[in-house]
Order: C-alpha cells, then sequence, then structure tokens
C-alpha cells in the first residue's frame, strides 16, 4: 500500500516548511500488513506553535506537542483529523499511566524509544522509506508483539500497555514475545491504577475480535484478569452436577469460545451466563444444584458491565440474556402462548441473540450437536407466533372501522364480514386497500354472510397451513 494524496501534502507543507515529517506508529504498520489504516499519526521536529503557522485550522490544546490538523481526504470527500506530534521523550511515571514530563526533541530516534511495542516504532517518509530502529518489520513478519527495549519500563511507564498488548494480539493474530508476556505477568497488579474507561475500552476491542476466547486466556494467564473481571474466575475448579463434565469456570469460556455470535455482547453474555453457580452451589441429594443461578448472574452481569463503564444499553442487552438463558422448552409441553410470554419478557430483538446463547451453552458443555430438533423447533415457534401471517390484523381495515360505516352493533357480523374479506385478499393482495374493503363491505353487509363465512374459514386455514408449512421447512421441523 501506499501512502495516499492528502497525507503526502500534509508531509511536504512540513517538509517545504523547512522541517522533517513522517507518519508513524499504527499506520505504517498497517502499510506493512497491506491493511487500510483506519488512523494517520504524524510526527515531526517542528513544535506545536510551528505547526500552527503551517496549518491554520490546526488546534494545539494538550501538553503532550500533539497539534489536531483537519484535512480533507478529496478521493472519499471526507474531512479527516490528522494527529501531529512533535519529536518528545518522556519522563516519569508517577500514575503509571501518563508521562509527569514531557520533552520535546529534536531527533527522531528520541520519539521512538518511547513507543510501546516494535511493531508501532516505526515511521515512513513521504516516499516509503521506513525508519526501523528497533525490529519492527521483522516482528510484523513474524507476528510477533515485543516491546520497546526494556519490557518492565514500558509498563511501569504506561500500565495499560499490558492489556494493548493483549487486545493487539486478538486483533491481528499475533503471539506474545515470551519476555515480554513474563514482564505483563510481573506488573500485572498495576492495571487498577488505569481508569476502568479505558480498561473497559480495551476489553471490548479483545471480545470483538476474531479471537475473543484466546484473549480471555491470555488475561488469565498473565495475571490480569483477576483485576478486571475476578467473579469470572471464581468458576475455577467448581465442579458441576452429572450433566456438565467441565468446571463453571472451562464451562463459560468454552461457551464464549464456541458462541456464533460476533456481537460482542452477545459472547459478553455466553462468557458470563453462568457467573452466578459458584455462589450458589449446593448439594442435594447427592448432586450439586444451582438455582437461581441466573438471577445472582444477572446482578454480577449488571456490577461488572458498570464497573467497566459500558453503556446503560449495552447493559441491559447482556443481563437480559444471562438472566432468561435458562427458558425452558420441550416440545409438545410448551405452546405458542409461552412462547409469546417468553418474547415480550426477552424482546423480539434478542430472540436470535438468546438462541445463539443456548447454542454457546450446548456446545460449551462438550455436546457436539450444536442446535437439537427442540431448539430448532423453538425458532419454528418464534418465527409462527410473531409473524401471525394469516389473520384479519393484516387488513387495511377493522372492525373499529367498519361499525360506523356499515351503521352495524358490535357483535358477529362484523367479524363474518373481516373474515370474507380476508379471504378474498388472500386470493388477491392488491384488493388489500381501504378503498376497496370499505366498499365491498358494505356489499357484503346484506348476504347471507354464514355460508360465505364458511368459505372463508375453509381458505383462510389453506393459507395458515401453507404458511405454517414453509416455516417448518425453513427450520428443518417435521
Amino acid at each position: 500500500m501506499k501512502i495516499p494524496g492528502f497525507i503526502e501534502n500534509v508531509i511536504q507543507k512540513l517538509e517545504d516548511a523547512g522541517y522533517e515529517a513522517y507518519i508513524v506508529g499504527g499506520c505504517v504498520r498497517d502499510i506493512l500488513m497491506e491493511v487500510e489504516p483506519k488512523d494517520w499519526d504524524m510526527t515531526t521536529n517542528a513544535r506545536p506553535e510551528e505547526i500552527l503557522e503551517v496549518f491554520e485550522d490546526a488546534k494545539y490544546e494538550n501538553i503532550f506537542g500533539t497539534v489536531l490538523v483537519p484535512i480533507r481526504d478529496h478521493e472519499r470527500q471526507v474531512l479527516t483529523v490528522i494527529e501531529i506530534t512533535t519529536y518528545r521523550s518522556e519522563q516519569g511515571y508517577s500514575d503509571r499511566r501518563r508521562p509527569d514530563e514531557v520533552v520535546f526533541e529534536d531527533e527522531l530516534d528520541k520519539d521512538l524509544e518511547r513507543r510501546d511495542f516494535t511493531m508501532n516504532a516505526l515511521a515512513m517518509d513521504s516516499e516509503g522509506n521506513i525508519v526501523d530502529l528497533f525490529g519492527g518489520k521483522k516482528d510484523i513478519k513474524i507476528k510477533l508483539i515485543r516491546a520497546v527495549g526494556e519490557p518492565s519500563d514500558r509498563f511501569r511507564e504506561d500500565a495499560l500497555r499490558m492489556l494493548r498488548a493483549i487486545r493487539f494480539a486478538c486483533q491481528l493474530g499475533f503471539e506474545i514475545e515470551l519476555k515480554t508476556m513474563r514482564a505483563i505477568t510481573k506488573h500485572a497488579g498495576s492495571i487498577k491504577f488505569v481508569a476502568n474507561e479505558r480498561i473497559g475500552e480495551e476489553f471490548k476491542k479483545i471480545m470483538q475480535s476474531d479471537r475473543a476466547y484466546e484473549g480471555i486466556m491470555l488475561l488469565h494467564e498473565a495475571k490480569l484478569l483477576q483485576y478486571i473481571i475476578p467473579e469470572l474466575e471464581r468458576g475455577i475448579g467448581v465442579n458441576q452436577n452429572k450433566h456438565h463434565s467441565f468446571s463453571v469456570w472451562k464451562h463459560n469460556t468454552q461457551s464464549l469460545k464456541h458462541c456464533p455470535s460476533k456481537d460482542w455482547r452477545v459472547r459478553m453474555a455466553a462468557m458470563l451466563h453462568d457467573i452466578g453457580k459458584p455462589e450458589t452451589k449446593k448439594m442435594i441429594k447427592g448432586d450439586f444444584t444451582f438455582y437461581n443461578h441466573e438471577y445472582l448472574g444477572e446482578r454480577l452481569v449488571r456490577k461488572i458491565m458498570r464497573r467497566l463503564k459500558y453503556s446503560n444499553e449495552d447493559t441491559q442487552k447482556v443481563t437480559n440474556l444471562v438472566r432468561n438463558h435458562m427458558f425452558y422448552y420441550n416440545v409438545g409441553e410448551v405452546t405458542a402462548t409461552s412462547v409469546r410470554r417468553l418474547i415480550k419478557k426477552v424482546g423480539k430483538e434478542n430472540l436470535k441473540d438468546l438462541i445463539d446463547i443456548r447454542i454457546a451453552d450446548r456446545l460449551g458443555s462438550g455436546v457436539p450437536k450444536a442446535k437439537p430438533y427442540k431448539l430448532r423447533h423453538l425458532e419454528y415457534m418464534m418465527d409462527k407466533v410473531q409473524n401471525d401471517p394469516v389473520s384479519v390484523k393484516m387488513l387495511k381495515i377493522n372492525g373499529d372501522e367498519l361499525m360506523p360505516l356499515l351503521k352495524i352493533e358490535p357483535g358477529p357480523k362484523i367479524g363474518a364480514i373481516l373474515d370474507v374479506l380476508l379471504s378474498e385478499v388472500i386470493e388477491d393482495p392488491e384488493l388489500n386497500t381501504k378503498e376497496y374493503l370499505e366498499k365491498r363491505a358494505q356489499e357484503l353487509k346484506d348476504m347471507n354472510l354464514e355460508e360465505l363465512r364458511d368459505k372463508a374459514k375453509d381458505k383462510i386455514e389453506e393459507k395458515r397451513q401453507e404458511e405454517d408449512r414453509k416455516l417448518r421447512r425453513g427450520r428443518k421441523v417435521a
């Protein structure tokens, strides 16, 4: 990949003003991996006030030497904000997050030395020449995440870097270099110095990645998970009843691994769905029980989501799925009415996600078949009661409108007329207009409706059976 024209123009403007300029960090890494960068960061020996002189629309409102420059990408017709930072070194990290002192430098190497990982300590000029002082290109090639210099120093400077290492491993499919991983484990406790919002952001990105399960295992191995979601690790060594061959910990993490959804909130619910089991475990009649663990789990998950500063909407979705993951369904025992109650309780928009949680739960128990017949039958019943495709409700007119129009009191005659109208609309859907239905209702008012109604019922029932057969075929239900 090449540096796009609007970025080259920014570099050119700085060079024309007598300064050095490079793109730097993740965007260089992405270019080397042939991935289009989402963000563009630049570094220069120009001081912030000098950058402001070059770009009149730029803004500088921090102490870290970063100037925000709005630039129009003419190819995509969008306005992009470029971060241009003066070469700098940093000293003192008393809060384990931000430097106590920032020193502006004249040489690029000082700026690259302060960066987190070798793959991000790369700079590229407008001609595509790369400055690589720490072997970042090689590490990208062999898919390795390695700290710049001494790993412990990097993590003492900024504890969030430990979580970023694992997030990058999940997003990029890289491995973490052994010395770097050991340093993360050694300094894991310092993650408590990082704001929960920042931890939540990184954790969410791990859950959104294609390697969410591997990310949780890395967090556990690195001793970080105990500070982020200690409730999850309480399931380690907690055996379950005869229906489960895995511990609560392994079952929860395996459920995450097998969750079919890519929605991070559904994955979160799959991972945490049995988090209430350790505290509800009891021995009754020679076997373990976990009565009401879903309700305790809901409370624990709400606490976790709030701790990580997730939105009320996301919290509500995850807790809803955890609370309702134990829904009962047996073919032949559960009625359409009970399915409607489930839909009302869970929400129509969450039905597919609830099915995905059940699939994750089954596969996370070591069961080879993800979707047995009764789960497919539940999907069929959900489709059936939601759609209700053959009903007078589908008409463009209703009984409340017919009564004053026809000057008829409430009674079976209105229902008979609606049934006749429905049967005709089934035959020809184009007749389903208010104008036609009003006219046709006037004609039906004085006819022998009992005979017509019997014919209408046959047509309606035939249509309902046809729709039902389609639903059954779609869900592979006999």
